[in-house]
């Protein structure tokens, strides 16, 4: 009987030793997976921002819209009765938000096209890519902001417009920032700052752009939602400007000497 009670004893430790055994290889393998996706999202971060930033550097550079051509644009694709951008400011806010929207939908569109195309080369034409997709984003950024009545010709004006960029992107930017430096140190800084914050919210959506087929539909999806987000946090910034300078203007005539009186009459 002690002999038998050995030899059961003996066959359950072997059994305890196959039972944990597997279980450890398997959390080490699960491990040694965990570090490897994380050390591709690391690198496809660190190529994701050099992208972004050499595509925004360049839209800096290049991709400008021309105000003279986008007021014709305004007055004849979207009938705003306007003979010059300080016109909006007279203007139902409700109908500039309108104007907007719809170009936003058009950048969505562009942005949609541009990704199904090159999406097909997966991974590898991620560069070319957020390239193309950067110049969409701040070309509709710009003409939002030539919507709501604010022009970039400038250095100031020009570092709003990056402003509302970063804004767009979800970084928030000191105004103390800008008031310490130059332009052309401030917007590179900008640019920067915009790509670590995007980087990390490209390669999340990104992932599944490893797979050439399945990437085009991705990669139109994803721009899509890319200039979507963008074009609306852009749009609440520039709204709120806008907002801000009526006040401001109502608010003086206020304090104009003898308007008070005829305001409440």
């Amino acid at each position: 009987m002690k002999l038998e009670s050995s030899k059961l004893k003996a066959q359950s430790s072997k059994l305890k030793a196959q039972s944990v055994s597997p279980r450890w290889l398997s959390l080490s393998a699960c491990g040694k997976v965990e570090v490897m996706a994380e050390q591709g999202k690391s690198w496809l971060r660190r190529r994701v921002e050099t992208a972004m930033v050499k595509g925004l550097t360049r839209a800096y550079s290049t991709v400008r819209v021309d105000p003279d051509k986008f007021l014709l644009q305004l007055r004849t694709a979207y009938r705003v009765p306007i003979s010059g951008y300080h016109g909006v400011f007279s203007l139902e806010v409700g109908e500039l938000d309108g104007v907007a929207d719809s170009m936003i939908r058009s950048g969505m569109k562009m942005a949609a096209l541009e990704g199904a195309g090159l999406g097909l080369g997966g991974l590898l034409t991620i560069v070319p890519d957020l390239g193309i997709l950067s110049a969409i984003t701040m070309r509709t950024i710009q003409k939002l902001s030539l919507l709501y009545g604010f022009e970039f010709n400038t250095d100031e004006e020009i570092a709003e417009l990056w402003i509302a960029a970063a804004s767009a992107a979800g970084v928030d930017i000191s105004r103390e920032l800008l008031e310490k430096e130059v332009v052309n140190k401030f917007v590179p800084r900008v640019i920067q700052s915009i790509a670590a914050k995007a980087g990390a919210e490209v390669v999340e959506k990104w992932a599944g752009r490893v797979i050439p087929l399945v990437s085009s539909a991705i990669g139109a999806g994803l721009n899509y939602w890319f200039v979507r987000a963008w074009g609306e946090r852009a749009k609440a910034h520039f709204r709120g400007r806008h907002l801000l300078v009526r006040q401001r203007a109502q608010q003086a005539v206020l304090e104009l000497p003898g308007q008070t009186g005829v305001l409440r009459s």
